[in-house]
């Protein structure tokens, strides 16, 4: 499997997300996630399954050290002496003594900016966390952030062949940081596209498949797809082993690339 390094850490680019699975479904989930293969593990306070994931790593034969964990702080956690707390409880959760990974989940109006940052990287000093990042930021807003923690290593946002990020990756690119994309099947809609399904049958590969191989398949891109079935959890590392010609990275970038489907009420401006 493809890693990136990122300030001296491993990343794997094809990860499992948790979003959504909650309870022994997720605790099921991340235990069978291992034991195919996967050695990135995607969750988040306001998932409410940092728990669940800790069993799973608990009872799970692959060492801790051997994979890839993150979590994500919520927006109502970023505020002056709350951060370094919060972590300490979804460390407790997670059963493990540090992340791989820490992420501010959303940017904060709120909250200053170089404050966030400064409590983020605090954390990673205390060895709680190995890298830092953030989740959701504009191209904008992550220079800015960059210019307070140099030593960002990834942006998570939503990235699928209906959105283009292509300011995101020329930051992401040239200050050697990764982009982590979510929904990276566009919340299932990749499944049913008819491009995506026709490339498909040329590789023996499923929609999904190659939906996964395109982000895969650029530079600086980590995707972590979410799975609640066994059967797409194993089919979605079926992506690992599909080879897009130069044809079908044009049919797929010809596709409409503004379709966002994560945009709530605090979203940030996508622009700024």
């Amino acid at each position: 499997m493809t890693h990136y390094d990122v300030h001296g850490v491993s990343i794997p680019a094809l990860g499992f997300g948790t979003w959504q699975i909650t309870g022994d479904a997720a605790r099921e989930a991340v235990e069978h996630a291992l034991a195919l293969g996967y050695r990135h593990i995607d969750t988040a306070q306001i998932y409410g399954n940092e728990a669940e994931v800790g069993a799973a790593l608990a009872a799970s034969s692959v060492p801790r050290d051997d994979v890839f964990l993150t979590t994500k702080v919520w927006t109502d956690q970023m505020g002056a002496g709350r951060l370094g707390p919060s972590v300490d409880e979804s460390l407790e959760k997670l059963g493990t003594d540090h992340v791989d990974l820490l992420l501010l989940h959303w940017p904060n109006d709120e909250v200053p900016l170089d404050q966030m940052l400064r409590d983020l990287d605090a954390v990673r000093e205390a060895g709680k966390a190995r890298l830092v990042g953030v989740s959701n930021y504009p191209a904008g807003l992550l220079r800015r952030a960059l210019d307070v923690v140099p030593e960002l290593a990834t942006n998570q946002v939503e990235y699928h062949p209906f959105l283009d990020q292509s300011a995101l990756l020329d930051v992401v690119r040239d200050r050697g940081m990764v982009l982590t994309a979510y929904s990276p099947l566009a919340q299932g809609e990749a499944v049913g596209d008819e491009t995506l399904r026709e490339i498909g049958e040329a590789h023996g590969a499923t929609a999904a498949q190659v939906a996964l191989a395109w982000l895969l398949d650029q530079d600086r891109v980590v995707a972590i797809p979410k799975a609640s079935s066994a059967s797409h959890r194993e089919g979605n590392l079926g992506a690992l082993d599909v080879s897009l010609t130069d044809d079908d990275r044009a049919r797929i970038a010809a596709l409409p690339k503004d379709h966002r489907l994560a945009n709530p009420d605090f979203a940030p401006d996508w622009d700024a």
